[in-house]
């Protein structure tokens, strides 16, 4: 099932993103259930966010995976939300 992972930044934490990033995008890649991410921009166009699309077998191992993510180890995040996802459109 896929499941949709929109998290938003802590303010002024864009230090504590990039710093993470390289292992945030190992992670990502070595999970092998992210079927789509990337990051929401600010109005100045910097990261702010991330949404990430995972194909997992239930809502716990969605949960599991993004308390896993090193951003959330990081502390980078100030609110996450996690909700079933239905694709309707490919791209």
């Amino acid at each position: 099932m896929l499941y949709a992972l929109m998290a938003w930044d802590k303010d002024g934490a864009l230090d504590v993103r990039m710093t993470n990033r390289p292992d945030h995008l190992a992670y990502l890649e070595s999970t092998g259930v992210v079927r789509q991410a990337g990051p929401f921009l600010d109005a100045e166009g910097q990261p702010c966010g991330s949404l990430i699309v995972l194909e997992v077998d239930d809502i716990d191992a969605a949960k599991a995976w993004a308390e896993n993510d090193p951003y959330a180890t990081a502390g980078l995040f100030r609110d996450v939300n996690i909700s079933a996802w239905k694709r309707v459109i490919d791209g």
